[in-house]
Order: C-alpha cells, then structure tokens, then sequence
C-alpha cells in the first residue's frame, strides 16, 4: 500500500441514498489508516464553489465537473478524495473518470444504490415532498432522470444492508486494490 497514492472515490445515488452519511462514516475510518483525505460533499461545493448555479442539465453538469476538477488536483497530489455527489449524468461522471484517469490517478464509482421508494421514506430534508407537490421542478429521480452507472466499481444496496456492511465493502474494495492498509496493518 502506498499512502501517497491519490485516489477518487465518487459516491454517487438519488439524494437520500446515504452518500453523506458513507462519507462521514469512511472518511475517519480512511484516515486513521494514514491516509490523507479530502471530501468534496455535494450541497457543500454547491454552496461554495458553485455559488449562483441552478438546476438545469448545464449547471448540474458544471457542478460534476468542477466537483471533478477539484478531486483530480487533489488526488494527482496524493490525496484520497471522497466525492459525495447525486451526478445523476451517466455522461458527465464519465467525463470526470476520463479526467482523473488521464493523469494516471484511480477513479473509483461507487453506486449508492437505494431504490427511490427507500430514498423518499427516508426523505430527511422534505425534498422529495416537496417535489411531489411542484415545489421542486427538475428534482432528480421525479422529474429528472437519475442514470445509474453502467459498471461501477462498486455497488452499495444501502437499502438492504446495515450501514456497518456498507462500510465494509468500500473499505473491503481499497484494501483488495491497495489503496489503503488492512486494519491489521495497522494496529502493527
């Protein structure tokens, strides 16, 4: 395992999938196995970085790639970034792999997979409601199409599995491609 190995770990899935929750979940596991991670969080650089954009196709595609942009200059550098975003475009998450890769650094797509029934019961923040009610138009998996990826690296059924398994498989995948340590490596 190489620690200054820069990686990119995309979340992405309907919002209310559990991306964030993942995230916050395996980026402290991640660090305490030395590495040195970054998490770029979706609503977070829509706030910051990218301030003023709406919700159309072009905005959310702006958004993807600056989200990719930004994880690239991080990983090419050595660190681990976790990006936590719906980009719900097949297209534009491709473009971003193409991006990372092309400076020889790991793009790793991980589908938060929960199907949008389990996406609105849990339905947190009312989104979902209120895109039901017209009070959202252009919402992703009602009136916007959400596509899946067509052969991620790896598939969380966060619907069907305890958060703990979820865990488990993305740390169980970086450890098998020699991202980051195994746990016992680490206790040495």
């Amino acid at each position: 395992m190489n620690s200054e190995t820069g990686f990119v770990l995309w979340f992405t899935g309907l919002s209310g999938a559990g991306k964030s929750t993942l995230t916050e979940a395996v980026a402290p596991l991640l660090r305490g196995r030395g590495r040195r991670i970054e998490v770029l969080d979706g609503d977070e650089v829509r706030l910051n970085l990218s301030k003023g954009l709406g919700f159309s196709r072009e905005d959310r595609d702006t958004n993807i790639l600056r989200i990719g942009f930004v994880a690239n200059l991080l990983a090419r550098n050595g660190v681990g970034v976790i990006s936590a975003a719906i980009s719900p475009y097949r297209e534009t998450r491709d473009a971003v792999r193409r991006m990372v890769e092309a400076d020889g650094v790991r793009f790793i797509e991980a589908h938060v997979a929960a199907s949008l029934e389990e996406c609105e019961a849990r339905d947190v923040k009312g989104l979902y409601a209120e895109a039901r009610a017209g009070k959202r138009p252009g919402f992703t998996g009602i009136d916007d199409p959400y596509e899946p990826p067509a052969a991620p690296e790896i598939v969380i059924p966060t619907g069907q599995e305890p958060l703990e398994a979820s865990i488990d498989r993305v740390l169980g995948y970086l450890e098998r491609e020699g991202l980051i340590a195994r746990a016992a490596e680490v206790i040495r």
